[in-house]
């Protein structure tokens, strides 16, 4: 078994009491038994819903090989046969930790922010670096208070590169953990009306993403999207925070990583981008115009990363989107197929505008046709009627044929389009599965989009299981 960390670094990163019998190290870091691997440090951390301590019996029979526990809850666990580093509190410990790996790391290091593309970029570069070295990178969505010390704690030493997503929805959330990742490039995707109910403004927004800036290492860079209207905004507080060498994206005519053309297709994209005085082409797998600035993004952060761009552009050819986040499903209908549009993980109005007018690119088979399924747009306070109803301006533009809606927020979308506009509008998800699975047909494409708490993936799960020969595959396939 490789080690990831010997028990002598973890007492030294975290200070902690070693109790029970003696261990070398640990292969791996976990805070979910779910997931856990056998030879795993398990930190037992307090969340909002549940305390890890409560499963540290569970860790224990899925093969930990450390549990990670607080001074205040030794004496319920003194029994359980299996090492145990004590400590005063278990996040501050994971925290520690992620220091510490920081510390020993000689990889680049990259940090993404923004109000959408976060994640996919993260994905493009974890694929896309592939080729040029070790790639260490976030699960998932790890991007907050505890996915972001784990995703450190995690990485291992001898990666090339490392590539973290940092969220937010308050201010001041960026920027403790930017100071424990320490990027050599800070990348800002977009600021739109995401979470806007905590705050004022897109202003006050694009400054709590400006945040990234001030845990930039010396010498490193900020990477920011220049078709932005918060562009300004965002350079200046890369330029208050010590950052020296600015950089953006897009297709504005100052971009240093610039889209000179741009073929968008049914399953991919084909760009011509402008870099360092030379134009690249490059073919991204994934469909959709976000994708092409998602993909700017991840040239440039490669490019300023020292990778080989040349390996980096052919890459762009295979990136497939996540599940939520685009990826396509082809269902079997008894009389031909559909095509399923899984973009369920999220949603606000930047993503939501992206998401219409993907469907509105995707190719109908016979009478197919082009159907939305939108779901509430959450964390947007009382600017949330308003920017619900304002969809309806996009999918106007477009040649959505049908659209169904449920939750209490998208009432004001159902209100705003037109009357002869075919709109199925339910209060709640699960009124929508029956009625969407029974309308249907074959040739049709159907996107379905929500905030992730909404629901809208059952939708997704529903349609693959109700179509038995379903297939997932590659856009570009």
């Amino acid at each position: 078994m490789s080690l990831l960390w010997t028990m002598e670094e973890l007492v030294a990163a975290t200070g902690g009491r070693p109790v029970g019998r003696a261990l070398e190290g640990v292969s791996g870091v976990s805070i979910d038994t779910r997931t856990l691997n056998p030879g795993d440090a398990f930190f037992a951390i307090k969340g909002e819903k549940f305390d890890g301590h409560d499963f540290a019996t569970a860790a224990m029979v899925a093969g930990a090989g450390l549990l990670v526990v607080s001074e205040a809850k030794l004496p319920a666990l003194g029994r359980l046969a299996v090492p145990m580093l004590v400590v005063p509190d278990v996040l501050k410990a994971l925290e520690h930790v992620g220091q510490a790996a920081r510390a020993r790391s000689k990889a680049t290091v990259i940090a993404i922010t923004g109000s959408a593309g976060k994640t996919t970029t993260k994905e493009m570069l974890r694929h896309c670096l592939a080729t040029s070295g070790k790639v260490h990178a976030a699960d998932q969505s790890f991007n907050n208070h505890w996915g972001v010390p784990l995703t450190l704690a995690r990485m291992p030493v001898d990666c090339d590169y490392a590539v973290f997503e940092i969220g937010m929805n308050h201010p001041g959330e960026i920027r403790p953990l930017v100071k424990l990742v320490r990027p050599h490039i800070a990348v800002v995707t977009m600021v739109a009306a995401a979470h806007l109910g905590h705050f004022s403004s897109l202003e006050e927004i694009a400054r709590a993403k400006g945040e990234i800036f001030e845990g930039v290492e010396p010498d490193g860079h900020a990477l920011i999207n220049r078709d932005d209207h918060r562009w300004k905004t965002l350079s200046k507080l890369a330029s208050e925070a010590g950052v020296k060498n600015i950089w953006s994206f897009g297709e504005h005519a100052r971009a240093q990583f610039k889209l000179v053309k741009c073929c968008l297709n049914a399953d991919n994209s084909t760009i011509t981008a402008k870099v360092d005085g030379q134009e690249l082409i490059a073919k991204i797998g994934a469909p959709g115009r976000h994708m092409v600035q998602n993909a700017l993004a991840a040239i440039g952060a490669a490019y300023l990363a020292g990778a080989d761009l040349a390996k980096v552009l052919l890459a762009l050819a295979d990136i497939v989107p996540e599940r939520g986040r685009g990826r396509r499903h082809f269902l079997k209908h008894p009389e031909g197929s559909i095509t399923l549009i899984d973009e369920s993980y999220n949603a606000n109005p930047a993503s939501m505008k992206a998401a219409i007018q993907l469907l509105d690119a995707t190719p109908v088979d016979g009478k197919g046709r082009r159907i939305a399924v939108l779901g509430d747009m959450l964390e947007l306070g009382a600017h949330s009627q308003k920017l619900h109803a304002a969809l309806a301006d996009i999918i106007s533009e477009t040649s959505t044929d049908l659209v169904f809606l449920a939750g209490q927020e998208m009432k004001a979308l159902a209100d705003k389009l037109p009357v002869d506009f075919r709109v199925e509008y339910r209060s709640r998800v699960e009124e929508l599965q029956p009625l969407l699975i029974e309308t249907l047909k074959p040739g049709d494409a159907v996107m379905i989009k929500s905030s992730k708490s909404v629901g809208f993936s059952k939708l997704v799960d529903a349609l693959v299981k109700h179509y038995p020969a379903a297939v997932a595959r590659p856009v570009n396939a």
